[in-house]
Formats: C-alpha cells, structure tokens, sequence
C-alpha cells in the first residue's frame, strides 16, 4: 500500500512539471550587458579621407627661363635654408657683373682725379682772393673766374662720385638677374622630386597653366592632417583640441595631434555635404615615424571627455534613449535613460539606470522587444 503511495505521488509530479513547462513562455536567446563604469569620449571625425601634408612644402624653378646648367642636389638629399639647389646658365650676366665691378673701379678713379681738380681749383680761388685784398692789382675778373672755375670742378667732383652709386645700383641689378637664374632653399627641408636634367631647358609657368616643379622640397619635421569635417560638427571645433590620426597603413592610431587650423569658410561642392577643411598637427617624435607625406588619414576630435561614469553601448539604445531592461524574471521591458555625452562606442547614462543593471545588446533579433522573456546565450 505505501509503494503505491509512493508511486501515485511521482506520477502527479511528473504530470506538475511537464503542465508547468508546457505553459511557461518561450525564451529567447539574447546577448547581455551589464551596466558599469568607464570612460566615454565625445568626437567629432571627418566626413572623407584626409591626406598627411608636410608643414611645408615649395614647388621650386627658376624665375627666368634657360637651360639648367647645374644640379647641386640628388632626391632624398636634406637642405639647409639658403643652400644653392639649381643653376640655369648665366654666363653673359655674370659677364655683366664683371664688367659693373670694372666699371665701379674706373668711376672711383675718376672720381678720385676729379675731386683732387676741384680741390686744387678751391685753393687757387682762395688764393687769388686773398692777393687781391692786399694788392688791388688782382682784379675781380679774374677773381670771380677762379671762383667759378673752382665751383665747377666741385659739382663734377659730385658728378663723379654719383656716377659710383649708379655703377654700384648696376651692379645690384646683375646680381639680382643672376639670382634670378638659382634656386635656392626657402628652407630646412628634404628634396622629394627632382624633375629636370642637365641642358634641359626650362622655363617658368604661364600664368593659369600649373606645370611641373623643377625641384619639389618638403619640411618634414613635423607633418598635418588635413580632412573635410561636416559644418555642423565643425562648430564645436576650437584651436587646440586633442585629435587622433588613424591611418589604413598603420594598425594604431596617434593620438599626440592638436587642432591647428580651422578654415575660415565652408567648402561647397556638387553633390557633396558642405564641409570645413581641419588640420590637425602630429607634434610627437614617435608618432612622426614612418609618416610619409600623402598618406590617406582619418582624424577624430576629441570634443569632451569623462573618466569613470556609467555608460552604454551605442549598440543597445534604442529610439529616444530607451533601452530593453531584463527584469528578475528574464522578462523585458522599455526603460528610458538620461543620456550625457556620446560615441560611436558608449553614450554616457546621467540617470534612470544603475550600475549593475542587465539590458539587452543584441536588439534587432526577431522577437527581442518589450514583455518577451529571454534567457543569456553563453
């Protein structure tokens, strides 16, 4: 009698259980996240690709057409300012300056024997005033001759000694026609493209027709990324913001960049978002290496920033900041936040969740909405 006892109270249980589950809701499958603290960041980042850019760059050639005569560096090769690069020939202006230098030395001989006339001629009038004051057999004919003659070896002495200042402003004029046929560096930099040879012949851009630089010199000491950021993000821009640099031949990202341009207008194009140009300048030594100007880049502005507050995946927010809340039960359900500064990444909860708090990552499964009960998918 007691083992059919025993047996009639394992069949009601198995009967409960199997009633039970045959009425509790079906479960879904979800991927959870716990709420809990860290770091968000507010960015801002371009709309298009950027391009790495030497802080300086020069697109060299003579200012006067002719053929090159001599080539005083090799591509690769560092510069210092002022450094002779390129010479077109100019052997009849250096002629010329020779013949001004001549020219200066005869003008001061002259100049030399005109002026000790005219100071001979000073003495003489002198002289003769003076013997006519005590013998009146000077007359003042002569006397006044001898003046005259004395003033007019001075004004050729003058004469003679302006005549040196014109040879010596000729000479400045052959010099500068001269420079006019050199290259010089602007510059510290490094030669990046040579594009001439020797007895080629050259000859300045037309106005309106871009040609190719004789020598192209990049400064490379420090390098900017230049991008196209949207004109609503532009505005919360200021000089000095910290920005990252994320480049396709690099797997990490350099994060020494400062904004140091903001362009002055908004860049207006078909068919494209309108757009401010942002530069970004990459100080650090470390981050510098391996940089090649023209490189494709990304930058990120970093607008604002907190520490150690709770936050989000940008993933698990739904429409006007609500997200799935799983109550005790594996139960669902819409829960709005408060929500502070955000990302890509993470959105900064201000109220309405606490940490610790489990929601749903995974939203956009068949299923996953308010009052469905789920369970963690391992």
């Amino acid at each position: 009698m007691m083992k059919k006892g025993w047996l009639f109270c394992f069949v009601l249980l198995i009967i409960g259980a199997f009633y039970f589950f045959s009425k509790s809701p079906e479960r879904i499958a979800v991927t959870v996240y716990k709420v809990e603290k860290g770091e968000v960041k507010a960015s801002v980042s371009n709309t298009r690709v950027g391009t790495i850019k030497a802080c300086r760059r020069a697109y060299l050639a003579p200012s006067t057409g002719g053929n090159v005569a001599s080539l005083f560096v090799k591509e690769g090769e560092k510069v210092k300012k002022q450094q002779l690069l390129l010479e077109v020939w100019n052997g009849d202006l250096k002629a010329q300056l020779n013949l001004q230098q001549a020219q200066i030395k005869v003008n001061k001989a002259k100049a030399k024997q005109v002026c000790e006339l005219a100071a001979g001629a000073k003495r003489d009038a002198k002289r003769l005033l003076r013997l006519q004051k005590i013998d009146r057999i000077i007359s003042d004919e002569l006397v006044d001759r001898a003046n005259t003659q004395s003033k007019a070896q001075l004004s050729a002495c003058l004469a003679a000694r302006a005549a040196i200042e014109v040879a010596r402003a000729n000479l400045a004029i052959a010099e500068q026609s001269i420079e006019r046929t050199i290259v010089r560096a602007p510059f510290d930099g490094t030669i990046a493209e040579i594009n001439v040879e020797l007895g080629e012949y050259v000859t300045p851009s037309p106005p309106g027709i871009p040609t190719l630089p004789s020598i192209d010199l990049l400064d490379i000491s420090c390098l900017t990324v230049s991008a196209p950021i949207d004109e609503v993000d532009a505005a919360k821009i200021n000089l000095g913001m910290k920005a990252c640099v994320s480049l396709d031949a690099f797997e990490q990202p350099r994060c020494s960049g400062v904004v140091s341009r903001i362009a002055p207008y908004v860049l207006e194009k078909e068919k494209q978002a309108r757009t401010v140009e942002v530069e970004v300048k990459l100080s650090d030594i470390e981050d510098l290496n391996d940089l090649l100007p023209g490189y494709s880049a990304d930058i990120e502005v970093l607008i604002a920033y907190q520490q150690s507050v709770l936050r989000l995946p940008t993933e698990a927010v739904l429409e006007q900041n609500k997200v799935l809340l799983i109550g005790n039960d594996g139960r669902l359900k819409e829960h709005i936040f408060k929500a502070g500064l955000s990302n890509w990444n993470y959105i900064e909860v201000l109220s309405g969740l606490s940490e610790g708090d489990l929601i749903v990552l995974s939203v956009g499964r068949d299923g996953v909405e308010s009052g469905a009960y789920v369970f963690e998918e391992q």
